[in-house]
């Protein structure tokens, strides 16, 4: 797939697929066992500016395009999906919130922490009762007499991703019966609490937990709950992102097996069946290829991407779903086994029609916008 890049994000994406290759692939199995990533990885991050794609130069950060951003995730997930759920998290979400409506206070105490991985950080909108209906979020927050802009938290927050290694938290709470707005939050205090670890099937040193906030302080990082949730459709794109990496990992690596395993006398490589599904694979990963790069490219043009990013974000990770599927299917019972990272991928894969939106609310967003 041609990936359209200035020459200086070419040199960039360069050193992402070298770092992959030499120091997030070979270790993807030890994370996966560890269901976490070791601690010298965020400032190994923060050297190499993932952790500050996103941000304005202005404000501290890189300034990359959405485009560089999205290729970032794919190569990382290439190497491991939830590593590259991390950073798609940490670079739309958390970031934006120091682009767009921090103060300049809270800049000045976190960003160069956060870009330099010393801060790790996460974005708390789920709950027990809020996940595709995010409106229902029921944590609450008060203000603190005589601490303008501080308030104290109380509620309970679940799926978070890197929740466990987090020291700087965004959550999502509510101040009123009908707004929502989001907050800094500080994990090292006594109202933050982690009340499990959330162990998943796939990407799980993403390092998932639940916890609870009681009377917990936090900092007002002023936004309507739609400026929020407005944040995820840079989001979604890299979630497809992520989705495109692990497809297209998954069929490199069984296009090389289909090359070398032998039946009744011949290669798989030579079988129609297996052709088949080489076929439709490659032709969907096009494909999404195709969304991917047309979501960030509306984006970084300052268009509305509500759409689109649904459009890369649905198509992408059932093609991830049906790529590393096909994958195990060709690799027969050696697919099932961990000797293959094919059957990693394909775990891994799963995430990515759920996070972000499942596919059924990208369909209804693509709906609503197709009718209205």
């Amino acid at each position: 797939m041609f990936i359209d890049v200035h020459p200086d994000e070419a040199v960039f994406l360069d050193r992402v697929r070298k770092f992959v290759a030499d120091e997030v692939l070979p270790n993807t199995r030890e994370w996966e066992r560890n269901a976490a990533f070791p601690d010298a990885i965020w400032p190994r991050l923060g050297e190499l500016g993932l952790l500050s794609l996103t941000l304005s130069k202005e404000k501290g950060g890189m300034g990359a395009s959405c485009n560089l951003y999205v290729q970032m995730i794919r190569e990382v997930a290439k190497g491991d999906p939830a590593l590259a759920m991390n950073l798609a998290a940490i670079n739309a979400l958390c970031a934006a919130h120091f682009e767009y409506f921090a103060s300049e206070a809270q800049r000045e105490k976190y960003v160069k922490g956060v870009v330099s991985g010393e801060i790790k950080m996460a974005w708390g909108l789920t709950e027990p009762d809020a996940g595709s209906d995010a409106r229902r979020v029921k944590t609450m927050a008060t203000p603190i007499d005589g601490r303008e802009g501080f308030y104290h938290l109380n509620g309970r927050k679940m799926f978070i991703t890197n929740g466990g290694k987090a020291d700087l938290i965004v959550v999502l709470a509510r101040v009123s019966a009908t707004e929502l707005t989001a907050f800094f939050m500080e994990t090292n205090q006594p109202g933050f609490k982690i009340e499990k670890r959330i162990h998943t099937v796939g990407v799980s040193a993403s390092n998932t937990v639940q916890f609870s906030l009681t009377d917990a302080v936090a900092w007002h990082t002023p936004c309507s709950f739609d400026d929020a949730i407005g944040l995820l459709y840079r989001g979604r794109l890299g979630i497809a992102g992520m989705a495109v990496g692990i497809a297209e990992k998954a069929f490199e690596l069984t296009c090389e097996y289909a090359k070398q395993r032998e039946q009744f006398n011949r290669r798989l490589a030579d079988m129609q069946s297996v052709q088949n599904m080489i076929a439709d694979s490659a032709m969907e990963i096009e494909a999404a290829n195709l969304l991917l790069a047309n979501g960030a490219r509306k984006f970084d043009m300052g268009l509305p991407v509500i759409k689109e990013s649904s459009y890369a974000k649905l198509y992408a990770s059932e093609t991830a779903n049906r790529v590393t599927n096909r994958a195990i299917q060709i690799h027969g019972g050696r697919g099932m086994t961990q000797e293959f990272l094919v059957e990693k991928l394909w775990r891994d894969a799963k995430l990515t029609e759920i996070g972000e939106g499942c596919s059924e609310i990208q369909r209804l967003v693509i709906a609503k916008q197709v009718l209205r």
